[in-house]
């Protein structure tokens, strides 16, 4: 589905905007950033030049291979994108000193909702920052839908194959999770600007 993905137009280019300058105004020039679940890379290339070095990953090849394809057409030095599993870091973001790379911020948008363990997923995280780093995501909280899509259509359309396996938390749930992986929560904000937003943006910091 990635060259589907990639041409289908942004739903609510209002909210992503919104959500790209609330992003922007943190990031500062020397910073190393990684985006967990970059997708094609369109965030990616929009933010990587406001700092020193980004690095974009997507547990899909061909998600990636899109995303090289436009920074290819689109050249920025500081980018790279890599194939990688949100749970676990690749042999590339190694130091050789033993120990894996870590970065001055980490993303992930739209992507929390769709990892096998949100705790795994936030536990891996947490261990790529130092204390003080800053943990950016933007994620879609399904119960806060009507309670039919989570317990009853969800799980209709995955039986026939048309939905992905999907982690069922509120906005609470979601912070509760965070601070309980090493994490505190500093903003919460809904960047939607077409009625009712189940995708809430927050801003952690990570603490000892």
């Amino acid at each position: 589905m990635a060259r589907k993905y990639a041409a289908d137009p942004i739903d609510d280019l209002a909210g992503y905007e919104h959500t790209l300058a609330q992003v922007g105004v943190r990031l500062r020039h020397h910073q190393s950033v990684l985006e967990i679940g970059c997708g094609t890379g369109t965030t990616a290339l929009r933010l990587a030049r406001s700092v020193r070095s980004y690095m974009a990953c997507d547990i899909s090849p061909e998600m990636i291979t899109i995303a090289k394809e436009k920074l290819a057409r689109e050249p920025v030095e500081s980018l790279h994108f890599v194939v990688a599993d949100a749970q676990m870091p690749p042999p590339s973001w190694d130091t050789g000193l033993n120990a894996v790379q870590r970065f001055d911020v980490a993303l992930a948008f739209n992507v929390l909702h769709l990892v096998p363990s949100l705790n795994a997923t936030l536990q891996a995280i947490r261990r790529l920052l130092p204390a003080g780093a800053v943990f950016m995501s933007k994620t879609a909280c399904i119960r806060e839908m009507n309670p039919l899509v989570p317990w009853v259509a969800l799980p209709v359309m995955r039986a026939i194959g048309k939905a992905p396996d999907v982690l069922v938390f509120d906005a609470l749930e979601l912070q509760n999770a965070l601070e309980r992986n090493g994490f505190r929560v500093e903003v919460v904000q809904r960047h939607g600007t077409q009625g009712k937003d189940i995708r809430v943006f927050m801003v952690a910091r990570a603490v000892d």
